[in-house]
């Protein structure tokens, strides 16, 4: 008898790891409120918005953030927009993380990067903050860089001591025109790099 239930322990056990490597956490960085929405720095929430609007998806406010859970090919995707305002971001990561059992590799950070040109997509497994305050704040509270996060481009058109006033600043003409096309392609890095794992969604999507 004691045998029988080592057995059906050990296999709920490992029924629940498996169910944990399903779950995913995105979580799409920016600011609440409306004077933010169409800026470059809200491009998280946009591409979540995207996503959520194609799969006619309702994000709720719940606990730090708006959230809704997407269920794709046997995964459990959960789509985050803290609440917190950017320079909080990792308190609202932090708690979705440990509250919903998400291992640390399952989660994607979609966030605004100056580094690279305009509407470039690349997904790194590790790095620093690079001065963004949302994963400098993230990274404070994970107390780790080792989580994958995808940067989408806005780049640097801005003069020395600008840098707030154009992450801030809304999409010219030119950017908004193209960026459906964009927003669709980082809505597909998302979904592979669910099902397709880091390294094969690194390997078809980076710098595209």
């Amino acid at each position: 008898m004691l045998s029988v239930f080592r057995k059906l322990f050990s296999k709920e056990k490992k029924e629940t790891q498996e169910d944990s490597m399903k779950k995913f956490l995105v979580a799409g960085l920016g600011n609440i409120g409306p004077k933010y929405h169409n800026t470059r720095h809200n491009i998280g929430f946009r591409i979540l918005d995207a996503l959520a609007k194609s799969e006619d998806l309702k994000f709720e406010t719940k606990k730090l953030g708006d959230i809704t859970t997407y269920k794709f090919k046997g995964r459990t995707i959960i789509l985050l927009k803290p609440n917190t305002y950017m320079n909080l971001s990792g308190k609202a990561v932090r708690y979705w993380l440990e509250k919903e059992k998400v291992p640390l590799e399952n989660l994607l950070v979609v966030t605004d990067d100056i580094n690279i040109p305009f509407g470039t997509i690349r997904l790194k497994a590790k790095g620093s903050a690079g001065g963004h305050n949302g994963l400098k704040d993230i990274e404070a509270q994970l107390n780790t860089s080792k989580y994958s996060r995808f940067r989408f481009g806005v780049g640097a058109e801005f003069n020395k001591g600008r840098q707030v006033d154009y992450v801030l600043g809304e999409w010219n003409d030119d950017e908004e025109s193209a960026m459906p096309e964009r927003i669709e392609k980082g809505i597909e890095l998302i979904k592979s790099f669910t099902t397709a794992g880091l390294a094969n969604t690194m390997n078809i999507f980076n710098g595209k």
